[in-house]
């Protein structure tokens, strides 16, 4: 970290110090404990906010503070520029006009959301047909088609549902699927869809109106409440605000989805009774996507992007190395597609895994790659194979198991520097005479099997960038 860095951060404590002894504890703490200190340049300091709103709030409310408190640390400035850091969680994108959004009902009939004016707009493409479920995904899937299919009135088996997961695994996903699903089914439930920022926006407002007899009134039509990044939430008075909007739902048997970025456990900004009701419901989370899903998922991107432009073509194999390279979330293996597409495009070179591995070399899950291990290779040949690690090692001699540990033994001797005894200790205790003949025979078929050719160097290109 450089010298400049740790200046900034040491004069932003002080800076916080004296906001917090102007403020008080509640005022900083809901309004700039998520502010950091970004650069100090030509006489003006930069600090961020994870959300529009916070930076709006403070702009409008505290900018004149927040001034007075820099130059007191760091003399004469021209301004204090509040920026919206995205990084930690993906940008959303662009609200709806107003009456675009409305158009999304069909004509003559009531929207989805009964309260248009404070909802969030629903993302036509995010329905349940869209979402791909795998073993990491199944149960918040089966959780919220549950909730989806429930019949006006009917009793609710978990109430709140509450998915969390790191960004971009399909947690918005799902509750837009409820929201249409409902729209389609019982289009008379009255479902508000709406994120934990565009809720304390509203709350903000029937404050400054002096009406919020009128706010809490509007969410007690709510038969089915989706709230979005949960994590957002925050302020005294705003979570006890919610806590009470929440438990009067709940009471009253209302149905409510959360969605948030942590388990409730780990949510700092409420207290303990708001925490206990979120985890007196169900509590799902949504795991990184398995390599199934993440084939799923390519396989799905690739036909949608064969339709807008016929002249796409990618091969299994390289389809197969991103699958396997890319470890994150769906919309990762999206980015990942897209450079790879865009390289061989612009390149004008055959797509190949080799191209691939070019182009996706920055994504590797540890980029100062260790020296590689005979046991990486046992991993990833087994995956690769279908083939259980202490099948590799048996002495069982079924061609389903024979071929992936000569493939595998002659990667060890490819990418290694172990001797051939080492070799096949590690592989079972076999003796150097049979690594070496299966070192042989895998480059004698190589010559002639262009299949296996391109598995060993899909294969070879894995546990390099393992």
């Amino acid at each position: 970290m450089k010298a400049m860095d740790i200046d900034l951060k040491q004069s932003w404590q002080r800076i916080a110090q004296r906001l917090k002894g102007e403020l008080g504890d509640d005022l900083f703490t809901s309004w700039f404990a998520r502010v950091e200190p970004e650069e100090l340049a030509d006489g003006r300091l930069f600090v961020s906010v994870p959300t529009r709103f916070l930076r709006n709030w403070i702009e409008a409310h505290y900018a004149a503070r927040l001034q007075t408190a820099s130059e007191a640390e760091l003399g004469r400035l021209d301004s204090v520029q509040i920026r919206v850091r995205t990084h930690g969680f993906p940008p959303r994108p662009a609200p709806l006009p107003q009456k675009q959004a409305m158009r999304i009902a069909p004509p003559a009939q009531q929207p989805v959301c009964s309260l248009p004016d404070r909802g969030s707009p629903l993302e036509p493409s995010l329905k349940f047909s869209t979402f791909i479920t795998r073993g990491s995904n199944r149960l918040s899937h089966a959780a919220a088609l549950r909730i989806a299919e429930s019949q006006p009135g009917q009793p609710v088996s978990f109430n709140p549902l509450f998915i969390h997961s790191s960004a971009g695994l399909g947690k918005t996903h799902l509750l837009n699927a409820i929201a249409w699903r409902i729209r389609e089914s019982h289009i008379q439930r009255n479902v508000l869809f709406i994120t934990a920022e565009r809720f304390m926006y509203h709350f903000i407002g029937a404050l400054r109106q002096r009406d919020t007899i009128s706010f809490k009134d509007s969410f007690q039509a709510i038969e089915v409440l989706l709230i979005d990044d949960f994590q957002f939430l925050q302020g005294k008075v705003m979570t006890q605000e919610f806590y009470h909007t929440f438990s009067s739902l709940v009471d009253a048997k209302r149905q409510i989805v959360i969605a948030a970025d942590v388990p409730p456990a780990q949510l700092d900004s409420i207290d303990q009774r708001m925490r206990s009701r979120l985890m007196g419901g169900l509590v799902v989370d949504i795991e990184l996507p398995e390599l199934e899903l993440r084939r799923d998922i390519l396989a799905v991107k690739v036909e949608e992007m064969m339709k807008r432009d016929p002249a796409v073509r990618i091969s299994s194999d390289v389809i197969e190395f991103i699958a396997n390279k890319v470890t994150g979330s769906g919309r990762e293996l999206e980015g990942a597609l897209h450079r790879v597409i865009a390289h061989q495009q612009f390149s004008h070179q055959p797509l190949t895994v080799d191209m691939a591995a070019m182009v996706l070399r920055d994504m590797s899950a540890n980029p100062d790659q260790c020296r590689i291990k005979i046991d990486d290779i046992l991993k990833i040949v087994g995956r690769h194979y279908n083939v259980a690690r202490a099948d590799l090692l048996s002495p069982r001699r079924a061609r389903s198991v024979v071929v992936p540990r000569q493939v595998g033994m002659y990667l060890a001797k490819k990418l290694t520097a172990r001797s051939l005894p080492e070799i096949g200790r590690r592989f079972g205790g076999r003796d150097h005479s049979t690594v070496l003949h299966a070192v042989r025979k895998i480059e004698e078929q190589m010559k002639g099997d262009d299949r296996l050719s391109r598995e060993v160097a899909l294969l070879t290109r894995l546990i390099e960038q393992q």
